[in-house]
């Protein structure tokens, strides 16, 4: 795709839709919540311009037009005051539905219909607030009202055809708390689905996003009759199928869940399809309909919050809008994905869970000491209630799968104030651990010797002569070579030079803390660390990276230092020595080969037995991220 150009708009544009050359837009001219105002803009695409402009009664929130190019339905939200009472509705004005009839695809202002929808909805039947509409291929519009949890449809005339509640699901085995840590153990009876995003199936059904917004949330989807009749309810199984991809967002776990908002429906090559946005999951179910019944076929990583969706089957491409911009904070801009149907398998995800394990934020990789394709891995600190050791098995198809799990717990009680950044074998059965400590949140910069079973046997705490020269960027990394532990420390620290991080050295049985100096790139733009340290054979494999994303991204690599030259000094020493770095491999084509932007965060690498590399990468628990975990191996000469 190629820049087409913009058109600046004197107010914020909601929606559009498109009828041949004309775009028909949505145009919020809104002064406050109890003075509304809107336009509908014709645009034409080929002149760029405006070409009419329809005055509306308030704001507008969702355009649909109609399959035969008949007319445009507009959502009138009205949205209220969130601030105002809590945001408890009613608060007037009361929303409503527009429809433009269209004349050859030409706007007539003095046509335009507007369909009153008060009077209906159980809840704040005053204070309807349409949310999303769409028409089918006889003129029918079904209109959400999504905080009044109400469905109707009208005619194209604007008469109401059939109105019903959204009605309810009791939810089970859910996570309702924010605390840091995965607990699927929560019941919601009676929640409201209050669904968003809306889309016909065919002239008798249509399909709802469940996202909720003012006491409800279903977490799931439904389709339904247009008479109200419940056809399939999706219940928990689209989070379920999120929580085993290392998609479910638990910063917002405790509001909605997974927050299914956008919907699409289109048939490819003969098979409807219905297709499933998760906003806080940043993820699109793909659903294939037998009939009424769907089967979840793939899961497409978004982007960051996917607002609307949009396939176009006769390309065989599907195209997702993004609304959250993360410039001011190193992150990608507003942007739109574009995927293609292909012949073969999925792409993603890379990695998933054998069972609603609950995991995100993969921060460090082990090897097994003698199964191949046996990983070991932990979490970080995003999920600080709950660090865990996860089991990770490579499938035939080189994806990863984790079956089992361990909390790291001091006598059978989670351990807390942990970030977990390294994980190495202890020749045991058990593990040592890398906590990157904070001092400014007490977090300790520490080193733990776990057993089997996650418990903690030991706890190795920095020296005070580090301790001293401390900053926030601690234990990125650990390995053990025989009697001697080495952990990479991320970035310097106040006593390093310029563009030097220290390795750092533990031995088990002298207890004698060592250092050498690791020179690490200068970067192009903000900062370059060490994200891991993996020994194998005679060398010690370092993973430096940049913390840019996408086209800005310069150094994603893996270097490998002979352990020769890793001949540690004391840490009060004068002169550290400075070690030699050969590389092994640039990352950054491995990160292109999934089309998203390249992820700048490559926190976890392991050597296995039989000498394959395996490579992952953080999604910092989907938070402000797009939660996406690449998972991937690479050969190591």
């Amino acid at each position: 795709p190629a820049p087409g150009g913009t058109l600046a708009l004197d107010g914020e544009p909601t929606a559009v839709t498109l009828v041949g050359d004309t775009a028909f837009v949505g145009l919020n001219t809104s002064e406050s919540y109890v003075d509304p105002s809107g336009e509908l803009l014709a645009v034409s695409m080929s002149g760029r311009q405006v070409v009419a402009r329809c005055p509306l009664p308030g704001q507008p929130d969702s355009l649909a037009s109609a399959p035969d190019r008949s007319l445009v339905a507009i959502a009138i939200e009205n949205e209220r005051d969130e601030d105002l009472n809590d945001g408890a509705i009613p608060q007037l004005p009361a929303g409503a539905v527009v429809i433009a009839p269209l004349a050859d695809g030409a706007l007539d202002c003095n046509a335009l219909i507007t369909a009153d929808v008060t009077g209906l909805a159980e809840v704040a039947p005053s204070d309807p607030e349409p949310e999303f509409v769409d028409v089918n291929a006889e003129g029918e519009i079904v209109v959400t009202l999504q905080e009044n949890n109400h469905i109707v449809v009208l005619s194209p005339n604007g008469a109401v055809l059939s109105h019903f509640s959204a009605g309810s699901e009791d939810l089970s085995g859910i996570d309702t708390g924010e605390e840091g840590a995965f607990d699927f153990t929560a019941e919601q009876p009676g929640r409201l689905r209050e669904p968003d995003a809306v889309g016909w199936i065919d002239d008798d059904h249509f399909a709802t996003a469940d996202e909720g917004d003012y006491e409800g949330g279903s977490r799931g989807w439904t389709i339904f009759n247009q008479d109200g009749t419940v056809v399939y309810a999706d219940a928990t199984r689209f989070e379920r199928a999120l929580i085993l991809a290392g998609h479910y967002p638990e910063e917002r776990s405790g509001n909605k869940g997974v927050e299914p908002e956008s919907i699409e429906v289109a048939s490819f090559d003969g098979v409807p399809h219905v297709f499933v946005g998760s906003e806080r999951g940043s993820i699109i179910g793909v659903y294939a309909l037998d009939g009424l019944t769907p089967t979840l076929t793939q899961l497409l990583p978004s982007g960051i919050g996917p607002e609307g969706i949009k396939a176009l089957p006769e390309r065989g491409l599907l195209i997702t809008a993004n609304e959250v911009d993360l410039r001011e904070e190193n992150g990608p801009g507003a942007h739109v994905m574009i995927y293609q149907l292909q012949d073969g398998p999925a792409a993603y995800p890379t990695i998933t869970s054998e069972e609603a394990i609950g995991w995100n934020a993969i921060s460090g990789m082990v090897a097994d000491e003698s199964e191949p394709g046996v990983l070991y891995a932990v979490n970080d600190s995003f999920m600080g209630l709950q660090p865990r050791i996860f089991r990770v098995e490579v499938q035939a198809d080189g994806k990863g799968l984790i079956t089992a799990h361990v909390d790291v717990n001091r006598e059978g009680v989670p351990a807390q104030k942990l970030d977990l950044e390294g994980i190495a074998t202890d020749g045991n059965g058990g593990f040592f651990l890398a906590s990157e400590g904070r001092s400014d949140r007490l977090i300790p910069h520490a080193l733990y010797n776990v057993d089997e079973n996650g418990t903690i046997q030991d706890e190795i705490a920095f020296p005070p002569e580090l301790l001293a020269v401390e900053r926030r960027f601690g234990a990125e990394g650990i390995a053990r070579d025989g009697d001697t532990l080495w952990i990479a420390i991320q970035r310097e620290w106040a006593d390093d030079p310029d563009h030097h991080a220290k390795l750092v050295s533990y031995n088990l049985e002298s207890e004698a803390w060592g250092v050498v100096h690791y020179p690490k790139a200068a970067p192009g733009k903000g900062w370059v660390g060490l994200s891991e340290i993996t020994i194998q054979g005679d060398h010690a494999y370092i993973v430096e990276r940049d913390n840019q994303i996408a086209g800005e991204a310069v150094t994603k690599k893996i270097f490998r230092v002979s352990l020769d030259q890793m001949q540690p000094v004391p840490l009060d020493a004068e002169t550290i020595p400075v070690v030699e770095k050969e590389l092994v491999r640039d990352l950054l084509p491995d990160l292109m080969q999934w089309n998203g932007y390249v992820q700048d965060k490559v926190e976890g690498f392991a050597i296995d037995a039989a000498g394959t590399g395996y490579v992952s990468t953080d999604n910092d628990g989907v938070d402000d991220h797009s939660g996406e975990t690449h998972f991937w191996s690479i050969q190591i000469d």
